[in-house]
């Protein structure tokens, strides 16, 4: 073959071709002239060197069984994959029944988990379709309200009542120590606290 082909696939040719022939020369796939089978190793450098198209289509088969071009295999046995052999088939549905064996176990404990999860939950939830009264609303807000005021502010003759500066490091008090805590969270305490102290002014 020349050194260079005006052709997209050139290498892919050249690959092609030097598998052909290292096969032929391995005995491993029948070669001969005109369609005639013969081993005579005159013809290797031979243009009339032939091989038929079922030992070819037979040697593509064992040696390269991930490549099966068109022009020696049906469409329907270029759809079948050509690897999975009956051994590997079995092998693989064993897999199948072990994985879905475990998914079962796993489903099961997922059940379980969330029925124990579900009792762990139930006052919480009993608890949380009962609402809150306007009346406990209310007494709540000026609780709050009234502990951020007394956080905050200073005694008559100018003294903190803590060392708190400012409602922001309130908050930041509360997410360090009680942060896994629901409502503990800064828009939630933020929203909360202006409630509170909106609350307390009206109160006022």
């Amino acid at each position: 073959m020349p050194a260079t082909l005006d052709c997209p696939r050139c290498n892919e040719l050249r690959l092609c071709t030097d598998r052909i022939y290292d096969a032929i020369i391995h005995g491993e796939l029948p070669y001969g002239q005109n369609g005639i089978t013969m081993h005579d190793e005159s013809l290797w450098d031979s243009p009339d060197l032939t091989i038929r198209h079922v030992d070819l289509k037979r040697w593509m088969a064992h040696t390269y069984p991930g490549q099966r071009p068109a022009f020696l295999f049906s469409r329907a046995e270029r759809v079948v994959h050509p690897v999975i052999t009956v051994e590997a088939g079995q092998a693989l549905l064993v897999e199948r029944e072990a994985l879905k064996s475990q998914l079962d176990l796993c489903r099961h404990q997922v059940q379980a988990l969330q029925d124990q999860l579900k009792k762990q939950d139930a006052p919480t939830a009993s608890c949380a379709l009962c609402p809150l009264s306007d009346r406990a609303e209310a007494t709540y807000l000026n609780i709050v309200g009234a502990l951020l005021e007394v956080m905050l502010g200073h005694t008559p003759s100018g003294t903190p009542y803590s060392r708190f500066t400012s409602q922001e490091a309130v908050i930041s008090a509360l997410i360090a120590h009680h942060g896994n805590l629901m409502g503990i969270a800064e828009r939630t305490l933020q929203a909360k606290f202006a409630q509170a102290r909106r609350k307390l002014r009206s109160a006022n």
